[in-house]
């Protein structure tokens, strides 16, 4: 399995700091800046995991996650919302989506990392 990370997210900042993150963890990212993009991108990458944000242009990430559990060979990888949407029904409408966990923004880099570790390792 890929140890590749596909983060779905359309803002420089946040994404730069998912990718610092993650490649000094060990990981391998790959990115995306609309759903659509990001989904093609999973099912060409097949990647480890996606963190997926919900605010995205032309399609919101729930949108994404949905389209992307229809596709057999990526029914299993996790899918972690990282957003800053924050109330209780957000976190239960991506869930219901098809996302494995959510994580609210911002994020704190002293856990984010082992968050994510649940469900792949480096």
């Amino acid at each position: 399995m890929s140890k590749t990370i596909l983060v779905i997210e359309d803002n420089k900042q946040n994404l730069y700091l998912l990718r610092f993150l993650l490649e000094k963890s060990g990981f391998s990212v790959a990115e995306a800046s609309s759903g659509q993009q990001g989904i093609q991108a999973a099912c060409l990458l097949r990647p480890a995991a996606i963190l997926l944000d919900i605010q995205l242009p032309g399609m919101n990430g729930y949108a994404v996650a949905e389209e992307i559990r229809k596709h057999e060979a990526l029914k299993t990888v996790p899918i972690i919302v990282v957003t800053s949407y924050a109330m209780a029904s957000d976190r239960e409408r991506a869930l219901a989506a098809g996302a494995t966990d959510y994580v609210e923004k911002p994020i704190d880099p002293d856990t984010f990392v082992e968050r994510i570790r649940r469900y792949v390792e480096p």
